[in-house]
């Protein structure tokens, strides 16, 4: 039963991992940041704020054209993200390897501290304008 489960957890990973690959491919070769064809961010159109997403999709352009200073300065937080989602995954597709790891990222405090870091970003980036 239990090795059933992360089997299917491995697939959806791997699945999800494809069309991320994909949606790359299609981002990096079709869709010019300046083209128009991103989607406008709901709360920025709404507020006038700057959600901790925006810019997101510009910085993954920036980083498929290896310009990590320019993505850096699209989402800082976004950039700093993405190792913490590799260790994620890792952690997900390792299964009971690495059991104080996946206790790290399960939890509370960790899930909270990043929760915090989010908020706090939100704020920081609309009164400094980043």
């Amino acid at each position: 039963m239990m090795s059933d489960r992360f089997a299917l957890y491995r697939r959806i990973i791997f699945a999800g991992v494809g069309i991320t690959a994909v949606c790359l491919f299609i981002l990096y070769f079709f869709a010019e940041p300046s083209s128009g064809l991103y989607p406008r961010c709901a709360f920025k159109m709404l507020t006038g704020l700057s959600c901790p997403g925006c810019g997101s999709q510009r910085a993954v352009h920036a980083i498929l054209e290896g310009d990590f200073k320019g993505a850096f300065a699209f989402n800082a937080l976004f950039m700093i993200e993405i190792p913490l989602l590799g260790l994620l995954a890792f952690s997900r597709l390792s299964g009971e390897r690495f059991p104080r790891l996946r206790r790290v990222l399960s939890d509370r405090f960790f899930i909270l501290l990043i929760l915090a870091t989010i908020i706090i970003w939100t704020i920081v980036r609309n009164i400094f304008d980043l």
